[in-house]
């Protein structure tokens, strides 16, 4: 009798280590990592845990998140967006340049910016998917030759200069906080965010997403055309660079050809930290919010610690590094888990 009582103990606790660590591996681990980040920062750093601090984080993290939500869905897949920073650069000037026409009143100029933008960065990012599936080439070429394009059309579009003058409701609505701490553009990143969320979590797009990123020849196998589902990632991708360009000009105010110069780098670099697997199939949208905050916090809490400007790359750098290899080791693990 003792024999199975002891047994039964045995099984429940592994039953529970086994929980435990199956939440770890997803998007409570990463969560949990931020509020470690956020405690040492709390005790250590001046000035850190307050709400004027959180507020110029939630300023800083807004357009890197809307730039990671649609990078999610490249990543899912396996492939990369090297292409949404100069998509949102291009975006900038071209909603910046209508915004200041003459011809249209401020609301109408707002609205036609926002669809501009949004549409050019849609348009461009389909084309990435397209020419990816018609020839078969890596994402990551393709893309890298789109960073290019945008980025020369972003100069030709302005005639290598800002823009600036923008309408005043415009600027009046990317300065608003709402209850003391959220800034309007941050809370603009959060409905994208969980649109994003409810997407891959609720819809038939969203399932073959995975499906594509975890086996895509069961997905065609099964009697769906993959291209499709893929074309619409990109074009996805495409359109969030389109928003955050708006992002960034309700935070900015200016249009500018060299915006966004390095933007793509933070929005992977938030996705793989979320959680994302480099591989495909694995991974989601909340947790790469989670990711996009943790490298604000970590550049914000070392700046108020005082570190040197050189030692902040270094560090985000080797968090980067670790949650790759972190992914490897956790795709072991839960094979040992699913084995038990």
């Amino acid at each position: 009798m003792s024999a199975n009582i002891e047994k039964q103990t045995e099984a429940k606790a592994l039953s529970f280590w086994d929980k435990l660590i199956r939440i770890s591996m997803k998007e409570a681990g990463v969560a949990i990592a931020l509020v470690l980040i956020l405690a040492f920062f709390s005790a250590t750093a001046p000035y850190f845990a307050t709400p004027e601090n959180f507020l110029k984080i939630f300023v800083q993290i807004a357009i890197n998140t809307v730039l990671a939500a649609g990078m999610t869905f490249v990543i899912l897949i396996g492939g990369i967006d090297l292409s949404v920073g100069s998509l949102l650069a291009l975006c900038t000037v071209i909603g910046a340049t209508i915004m200041i026409d003459p011809q249209f009143s401020p609301w109408q100029a707002i609205v036609l910016a926002c669809l501009a933008s949004m549409g050019t960065g849609a348009a461009l990012g389909a084309i990435n998917g397209w020419i990816c599936e018609k020839w078969k080439l890596p994402s990551f070429i393709v893309t890298l030759g789109m960073l290019n394009v945008a980025s020369g059309l972003a100069r030709v579009v302005s005639d290598n200069s800002t823009i600036t003058g923008l309408p005043q409701p415009f600027v009046d609505f990317g300065n608003l906080i709402f209850w003391g701490i959220f800034p309007s553009i941050f809370m603009i990143a959060i409905v994208v965010v969980l649109i994003g969320w409810f997407v891959l979590r609720y819809t038939v797009f969203g399932r073959f997403v995975f499906a594509i990123g975890t086996n895509e020849e069961a997905v065609r196998l099964s009697g769906h055309q993959p291209k499709r589902y893929k074309i619409a990632v990109f074009t996805i991708s495409g359109l969030t660079a389109g928003i955050a360009a708006m992002v960034y000009l309700l935070r900015l105010n200016v249009g500018s050809p060299v915006a966004g110069i390095g933007y793509e780098l933070n929005a992977i670099a938030a996705v793989i930290i979320g959680g994302t697997s480099l591989s495909g199939g694995k991974g989601s949208i909340i947790g790469t919010l989670v990711g996009a905050c943790i490298l604000q916090v970590l550049s914000t809490g070392l700046q108020l610690l005082g570190a040197d400007d050189n030692i902040k790359p270094i560090v985000i750098g080797a968090v980067i590094v670790l949650a790759v290899i972190l992914d490897s080791y956790r795709g072991r693990l839960m094979r040992i888990l699913e084995t038990r």
